[in-house]
């Protein structure tokens, strides 16, 4: 019996050995740096961007974009505008309806001289090689993907292999047109992201930024571009795409577009607020102070534990200059211990603090929700003011419907911090242990009074009707009860639990929350 054990070990170690053999990836190969155009002044945008920046010499402006429709827009306008670069970085990027209009935005940006550098995170790209590498070999366009699977084994392997590598990801989400403007923010390239998904409206969040700020994304992006865990795409791919296959996903591309032509949501995008306020030279943007706040590329390969590379410390100085308020929206919202104490100091010193995150029935991964429930009661006891989305809230006849646009459930996707009404945080940072630990964030901080109440009054006057907001009632016997406040049909109700999900689903997230597993959530 202890040599079959001995033989079975061997074995074992034998068979994890070859696996870790197949989960290679390429060493002997260039990767040629590039950076960023910084003589654009003289482009469309450049010109355009000079009249209005002359009155505000050192600052930024911006527009932000809650709109899926105008978030897009903003995409394809300054993409049809741009005359020397486009730089475009995405943690997913669906090869959907918004996949492929975008997609076709940069190839039609290529065809006129323009430079696309794409940089997208391998944790979407299962099976599309050949489609990436179609597009790569446009002599204007460069794709390389970051932290890559390897193509010599599957991917569930590779999570046991390669577990701590290919488990962090690049998690930033930005475009920048021409080293002028930056579109920033939570969304990633995909349907649901941009009001184009029937099933799933995400309520999300971006920027239009102009100014200095869209300068130093494009420095973030260059360290990004030029680490060594961004692969050309052609160094991935063992055999480069034929002529045929060029030809072919070239034309299958335009095909799809044109038949977009006259889609509702194609329609919908020419309508939308921010293509009429640019077509009626409308649109205006609120000045002011920014700092862009990243992890660096280095993260990922250095321990979880190093916070040399991180963002967070760089939101610390705002976070302890708190005077008055704090407004958080966090669709995956983990705070851990640690995070925990400090929202119930901020409240002690006299801070108020409300967060808006997902419920669980709104929530897109419910894994997180079970990390996220073992620290209501604390909270609450802490005087920190919680509310979770009501995921029903597009069929509710109220002024918020149009932001998850008839979508049969809504999610929070944004990712947003509103500071003393004075700053606020846009960008791909959740408050969980994965964004702190695991991933790659990247947003700005601004300091634009106007944009901060904008949105902490928007958080007034809309979070009673698309969320319930939580209590923690103390019973007779001394015990707690949690309670959810919301409305159904504009009327009044009270739920005792989870709302809008079944036994199982609730019993499911309570057994899930006694696992340890809060670290990789």
């Amino acid at each position: 019996m202890k040599n079959t054990n001995v033989v079975v070990r061997l074995l074992l170690l034998a068979f994890l050995g070859c696996l870790s053999a197949c989960a290679t990836l390429p060493t002997n190969f260039e990767r040629p740096p590039s950076c960023a155009f910084t003589d654009t002044q003289d482009t469309f945008l450049g010109r355009e961007i000079s009249k209005d920046a002359a009155a505000h010499p050192g600052r930024s402006g911006f527009t932000v974009l809650p709109s899926g429709l105008d978030a897009f827009t903003a995409r394809a306008l300054t993409a049809d505008r741009a005359e020397r670069s486009i730089d475009a970085q995405y943690y997913l990027y669906h090869g959907d309806l918004i996949g492929k209009l975008f997609t076709w935005k940069l190839v039609q940006a290529a065809d006129r001289g323009v430079r696309v550098r794409l940089l997208v995170d391998d944790m979407d790209m299962e099976g599309r090689d050949l489609a990436l590498a179609v597009l790569d070999s446009h002599p204007n366009i460069e794709v390389r993907i970051f932290n890559p699977f390897s193509r010599g084994a599957g991917r569930s392997l590779q999570f046991l292999t390669r577990w701590g590598s290919v488990t962090r990801r690049m998690h930033n989400k930005t475009m920048v047109i021409d080293n002028q403007a930056a579109i920033f923010g939570g969304r990633n390239i995909g349907n649901e992201y941009f009001e184009a998904d029937p099933d799933l409206g995400f309520g999300d969040l971006d920027a239009l930024a102009v100014g200095p700020v869209a300068q130093e994304i494009s420095t973030v992006f260059d360290r990004y571009w030029n680490s060594e865990l961004a692969y050309p795409m052609a160094v991935l791919k063992s055999e480069p795409p034929t002529e045929q296959e060029i030809t072919q996903g070239r034309k299958e591309l335009e095909n799809y577009v044109a038949a977009q032509a006259d889609s509702e949501y194609v329609q919908a995008l020419r309508h939308s607020d921010l293509a009429q306020k640019i077509q009626n030279q409308e649109l205006q943007f609120e000045w002011g102070e920014a700092q862009v706040v990243f992890d660096q590329p280095e993260k990922i390969l250095h321990d979880m534990e190093e916070t040399s590379y991180r963002l967070a410390p760089m939101l610390a100085p705002y976070v302890d200059e708190l005077k008055k308020e704090l407004i958080i929206f966090s669709p995956y919202f983990v705070p851990g211990d640690p995070g925990t104490v400090l929202l119930t100091q901020l409240v002690a010193r006299g801070v108020r603090v409300r967060i808006l995150t997902n419920s669980l029935a709104s929530n897109d991964v419910g894994l997180v929700h079970s990390g996220y429930s073992k620290y209501r009661k604390a909270l609450l006891r802490g005087g920190v003011e919680l509310y979770e989305l009501n995921k029903d809230l597009a069929r509710e006849e109220s002024d918020v419907k149009r932001r998850w646009r008839g979508s049969s459930k809504a999610s929070l996707h944004a990712k947003s911090f509103v500071f003393d009404r004075r700053r606020v945080f846009i960008g791909s940072f959740n408050l969980d242990p994965r964004s702190l630990q695991h991933n790659t964030e990247i947003g700005v901080v601004m300091t634009v009074p106007e944009t901060a109440r904008g949105m902490g009054e928007w958080f007034d006057q809309n979070i009673e009707k698309l969320a319930f907001r939580l209590e923690l009632k103390t019973e007779t016997g001394g015990g707690e009860q949690l309670l959810w406040h919301g409305l159904e049909k504009g009327q009044p109700v009270v739920y005792t639990h989870e709302p809008e999900v079944g036994f199982w689903t609730r019993f499911w997230n309570s057994f899930m929350s006694l696992w340890p597993i809060e670290s990789q959530l």
